[in-house]
Parts: structure tokens; sequence; C-alpha cells
């Protein structure tokens, strides 16, 4: 949704954007902790501290706009570094280099946010919703750098029967949208988590998904 800013003062234009930024944050936040279903516009309004609970309507229009605008927060960052890395290994035929491509851009976003974050359990909320996940899809499909490593990833895989390649592909996809998630939670929460970094941890999910594209095949009955 696109605000009129025409014939505002710098003060008033600077208010606007402090109170999208904090309803943006905050909608995160609260979608992230209790599901997009559960938290109301008027409700994600109040926490972010605006006397007008029609805030967000006025600022953003639809709950799907709302989504929309937390994506586009996060993802300027993770196309650059998706892009650095695909510029890296350009002609690669290694399968774990393009699933490098597609992990670690999100994992090195979220590390270099500190913590507490949000977004990984926001994006595995949002994922859960038909409407909403559409949306989230269609925001990340507009992006040239996960084309390119898409591209390059189904270059050097290895010859796979549709159906495989197709319940394998949900797979990775799941993996590299839960995992995350889960030890984003677990950092929030305090928990323990079986790796102490990130970094570490996004070398086990890379070896993972790595080696659900490279696994044998099973031949059915």
């Amino acid at each position: 949704m696109t605000t009129k800013t025409q014939g505002r003062t710098p003060a008033r234009s600077g208010r606007a954007d402090a109170t999208r930024e904090a309803i943006l944050a905050t909608a995160e936040r609260l979608f992230a902790e209790h599901g997009v279903v559960a938290v109301s516009n008027r409700q994600i309004s109040e926490a972010a501290g605006q006397g007008n609970t029609a805030a967000v309507g006025y600022h953003f229009g639809t709950k799907e706009d709302l989504v929309r605008a937390i994506v586009r927060r996060h993802t300027a960052d993770v196309d650059r570094r998706r892009e650095e890395r695909v510029a890296a290994v350009t002609g690669s035929t290694n399968v774990r280099d393009w699933v490098d491509c597609l992990v670690c851009p999100m994992t090195d976003h979220l590390d270099a946010l500190g913590s507490p974050t949000w977004f990984a359990r926001f994006a595995a909320q949002v994922m859960t919703d038909p409407v909403l996940r559409e949306t989230v899809a269609e925001e990340s499909l507009a992006s040239t750098s996960l084309r390119h490593a898409l591209d390059g990833l189904e270059a050097c895989l290895p010859s796979l029967p549709a159906a495989v390649r197709a319940e394998r592909g949900a797979m990775v996809r799941q993996l590299m949208m839960v995992m995350p998630a889960e030890r984003e939670r677990a950092l929030a929460d305090g928990v323990p988590t079986p790796r102490s970094s990130w970094r570490d941890a996004t070398t086990g999910l890379v070896d993972a998904v790595t080696g659900i594209w490279l696994a044998p095949v099973t031949p059915t009955p």
C-alpha cells in the first residue's frame, strides 16, 4: 500500500516513518509469538503504543499488506547476501555450493540482527496460512538472486524421478523454514540448542539439505 507523503513537513513525515516502523516491529513480534490469525490490527496498534487503534489499517491497509511489508523489511539484506554468494559460485557443479546460497543468506541475516529475533518464527507462522503463504511466495520469487540460486541447484542435481524431486523439494522447504524458527524460539526462551552459534547451525542445516538432494532413491515395487 502506498501512503501519501506529498505536502508533509519533514517532522511529520519522520513521525509517520517512526510509526510505521513501530507497527512493523510489533506486528512481526506478535505474529511470531501468537500466530497471524490470532492477532488483530487493534492489538498491534495498542502494543505499538498507538492511541489510534486503526493505525495499522491507516498505514498499511489489509493484514496481507502488513505481512508483505514485514517480509520486505528483511528481504533487501537477505537478497544482498545471496547475490554475493551466487556471484562467488557461478559455474559450480557442486550441489552443496548452491544449497549454501539458499540457506545461508537467511541465517546470516538472523545472526546479524542479534537476539532475540522474530522473523524466522513469523515466516513459519505465515506459511501455515494458505492465502498469506502465496503472498510470501510471490515476494520470494520476485528475487533475481533466488531464481539464480534455484537454477544453479537445478542444473547440478542428479537425475531423479519427478515424484521424488517434488517430494524432496517439499522436505527441503520444510527444513529451511522450520529449523531456523526452532532455533530462534530456543534462543528467545533461553533453551540450550544443539549448535552453539548460527554459523554452526547453518552448517548442520546445509549438510542435511544437501544430503536430502543427494540421497539414493530406493526403487518402489
